[in-house]
């Protein structure tokens, strides 16, 4: 879904560091005690020059990773499928008894992940399965069934950080496959951005790090719902982060096109 290196995606490395730090500050948002981990030198690297590109973005990625979390904890299903998974450790942090996690995403990027975690003290190595899988070339339905999804039960799909990324028929492909394979009352959970209006230091600084932005729409419920879903409900992060935080944040134009959405199957 991603372009990748040797190790993986570069955006999921910086989400992993925005995370990390996140997860650190005092009265913390999120919490992500496995992702300092996984950051790296280059991880380091990448915080450092995001900082100076859209400072707001930390605040972001952790509005975000609550906001998820919290969907998997409120939904009452034996399965999640994080689907380009990149460095999530949902499983890990979210595991209860009688809900099974699969995580699909590019082998490269989980071998990086697995041989990260590999010497960490504690993380529950057991805690989902890994379906690996590429993209462009591998039927991502067909590689969850293989692994043991049931398209009987009632499943929460997290697709986290991607949309941006894929081509239009890439994104309507995807929901159209999901929506043939998940059973009924199934959600998912995703965010996606709005068209830029002027300069977009988010998209500049992906496009750089040769990830760009491919897709933008102000509206994507009726490409969602075209594609098989019952409806699409969106958050615009601007009011995500306001509700959480209880004020304005303090330079995020970004949040004004960035939005968190459920689409219900």
């Amino acid at each position: 879904m991603q372009a990748v290196s040797e190790w993986g995606s570069r955006t999921a490395r910086i989400a992993a560091a925005y995370r990390a730090r996140a997860s650190q500050r005092p009265q913390a948002i999120c919490n992500d005690p496995w992702a300092s981990y996984l950051v790296g030198e280059e991880g380091i690297a990448l915080l450092a020059a995001g900082d100076l590109v859209a400072p707001e973005m930390e605040l972001g990625i952790a509005v975000r990773t609550a906001w998820l979390d919290e969907a998997i904890q409120r939904g009452s299903v034996a399965q999640v499928v994080v689907l380009g998974a990149g460095l999530d450790t949902r499983s890990a942090r979210l595991a209860r008894p009688g809900v099974r996690f699969f995580e699909v995403d590019h082998p490269a990027t989980q071998g990086y992940k697995r041989a990260a975690l590999e010497a960490v003290p504690g993380y529950p190595r057991d805690a989902s399965v890994f379906v690996p899988c590429d993209f462009e070339r591998d039927d991502f339905a067909m590689a969850l069934k293989g692994a043991g999804f049931q398209t009987d039960l009632a499943t929460i799909v997290i697709w986290e950080g991607v949309i941006p990324y894929l081509t239009e028929d890439a994104v309507r492909s995807t929901f159209r496959v999901l929506a043939s394979m998940l059973a009924p009352e199934s959600r998912v959970y995703f965010d996606y951005v709005d068209h830029a209006r002027g300069a977009d230091g988010v998209a500049d600084f992906a496009g750089e790090a040769g990830e760009p932005f491919l897709f933008k729409t102000p509206d994507i419920s009726p490409l969602v719902c075209g594609e098989g879903f019952q409806k699409v409900d969106s958050l615009l992060m601007t009011s995500a982060q306001r509700a959480r935080t209880g004020q304005d944040a303090v330079n995020a134009p970004f949040f004004a096109r960035w939005y968190l959405a459920e689409a219900v199957r």
